[in-house]
């Protein structure tokens, strides 16, 4: 027999609002802020492959943001799911208690 589980949506919802200040923050660094222009490396093979570095860098950074997005979206969909389903099982277990069911058998 299932011993049931218990949802905590203060931590799925923390858990996506984490991930989107991270996002904020990443906004704010971009790969090519690290870059510099091929001169400061005095070598145009060096300054080459920092630049092909960056840019497939960027793209990397890109994806994992779409995918972090869409954990963000999925956590923020979770929680909305549990707190439907929790509503709805309280107002049918609140209908069950307001129901005539006839004299109280503990009150023999």
């Amino acid at each position: 027999m299932a011993d049931g589980f218990y949802v905590d949506f203060g931590a799925l919802h923390d858990a996506a609002e984490g991930i989107t200040d991270t996002l904020d923050a990443m906004a704010t660094k971009k790969v090519s802020d690290i870059d510099a222009p091929r001169s400061a490396f005095g070598h145009d093979g060096l300054a080459g492959t920092v630049a092909d570095f960056c840019d497939r860098w960027e793209i990397g950074v890109e994806h994992l943001t779409k995918d972090a997005e869409a954990v963000v979206g999925r956590l923020n969909d979770a929680v909305g799911a549990y707190l439907r389903v929790d509503s709805n099982v309280q107002k049918t277990f609140a209908g069950f208690v307001r129901q005539p069911g006839g004299p109280d058998p503990a009150a023999e």
